[in-house]
């Protein structure tokens, strides 16, 4: 009796361990994805288009939600990241899209450096730079942790739920026309196609995309009989960052409505918090900023060395790769005082690319060696058709970033 219930007891255990790991997973890909370019982004495509990007937020999350799926069940049921699946189909590929992503995610952390010295000095008032070093060390404290698993899965489920409160409270002050917006995501005023491929580009490009499928394999959770949780946590994962996007255009909403002229140069959410919620609102504003900033030095740290490690190597060897990957990025924020533009273009293309061809291995894999990369695991018909479909708007996406490096060396 006492054998029996202590197997119960191992097995309660290992669902919770299970459940705790999942939900740091998604939580990793949702606040990923919530960084400090995502909160630009949300304020200058509101004040441009008002009422109407709400439908553009709305198609960008249909998608992100077709992506996330295949590339979630994909790794998951296979056990395998993203950069051995790209090896197993062609040899060498693995190593191409890991280089891409590591580049991609580095020069993107200088900028999430950066943002969380921005968010330092709206909230108490630090200098930026100091800010950012900090912001630096609080992130490298969590893989200094002998628990930094744990400590991962925590920290981003906190993170996540202080950005998404603080801004339902400026959200809920700024009065913003609900039932307008409402209108506007079924039945837009106007349609602007670039904008909807940004917000997608943004929300699962780059390391982003593999972010939460990469951590859930590095708990330990995989194989076909997890079908169900991993759907589910993918799913979770965008419906998570689309809230947040969406009470973010909001909270901005309501003081665009007003019609009152903001300085384009400047931060339009941070114009629009101060002017819905006053100083408040400013101190709200930088919480919200460092904690978007903060979590994707995480995410992008974990993420870029996961594809430079294997299963087989051991804890302290990633964690130690990953506190050496901040700390250049923040080296180089230092020296420079930002991400140089020039390095976020390059990035930004190389981004362009991971998507299309990182999403194009896992959607081949589905289609064509799932006998052989997914145990004989039967994938669903329809969630096929939706990936290649979206794979083809990622083609989109890689051109018009790739246009930026023509523009770059023209100029």
């Amino acid at each position: 009796m006492a054998d029996a219930q202590a197997l119960i007891t191992d097995q309660e255990q290992a669902a919770k361990g299970r459940r705790t790991a999942l939900l740091g997973s998604l939580f990793l890909m949702a606040t990923s994805a919530i960084g400090p370019g995502f909160i630009t982004q949300t304020g200058q495509f509101t004040y441009t288009m008002g009422a109407a990007f709400a439908f553009a937020i709305l198609i960008s999350v249909l998608i992100d939600v077709a992506v996330q799926l295949n590339v979630w069940r994909v790794i998951g049921v296979s056990g395998r990241k993203a950069q051995e699946l790209a090896n197993s189909l062609i040899p060498g590929l693995g190593i191409f899209l890991a280089i891409l992503v590591a580049l991609g995610g580095f020069v993107f952390n200088v900028g999430n450096v950066a943002g969380g010295g921005l968010g330092m000095n709206s909230m108490l008032g630090m200098d930026a730079t100091t800010g950012g070093i900090l912001t630096a060390v609080l992130a490298i404290g969590v893989f200094l942790s002998k628990r930094a698993g744990m400590a991962l899965d925590r920290i981003v489920v906190i993170l996540g739920a202080i950005m998404i409160l603080a801004t339902l409270y400026v959200a809920a002050v700024s009065n913003p026309p609900v039932e307008d917006a409402l209108k506007n995501t079924v039945l837009p005023e106007q349609v602007d196609f670039t904008v909807i491929t940004t917000l997608v580009g943004g929300t699962v490009g780059g390391y982003i995309t593999y972010a939460g499928a990469h951590r859930m394999l590095e708990a330990g959770i995989h194989g076909a009989e997890h079908v169900k949780d991993i759907s589910r946590s993918s799913v979770t994962g965008i419906i998570i960052t689309g809230v947040m996007r969406f009470l973010l255009f909001l909270a901005i909403l309501g003081v665009v409505a007003t019609g009152v002229a903001m300085d384009t140069e400047k931060s339009i959410a941070a114009q629009a918090f101060g002017i819905a919620a006053g100083e408040i609102g400013i101190r709200i504003f930088g919480l919200i900023l460092w904690g978007a900033a903060i979590s994707s030095v995480i995410g992008a740290a974990f993420t870029s060395v996961s594809f430079v490690t294997s299963s087989k190597t051991s804890v302290t060897v990633k964690n130690a790769l990953t506190i050496g990957f901040i700390v250049i990025s923040t080296v180089v924020f230092i020296i420079a005082g930002k991400a140089p533009s020039t390095l976020l273009i390059v990035a930004g293309a190389v981004n362009g690319l991971i998507l299309p061809l990182g999403f194009g291995v896992i959607l081949f894999v589905a289609t064509f060696r799932a006998k052989t990369l997914l145990d004989g695991y039967k994938y669903p018909i329809w969630l096929i058709v939706i990936g290649w479909a979206s794979w083809l708007l990622t083609i989109y996406l890689g051109f018009n970033s790739l246009s930026g490096i023509a523009k770059l060396w023209a100029g």
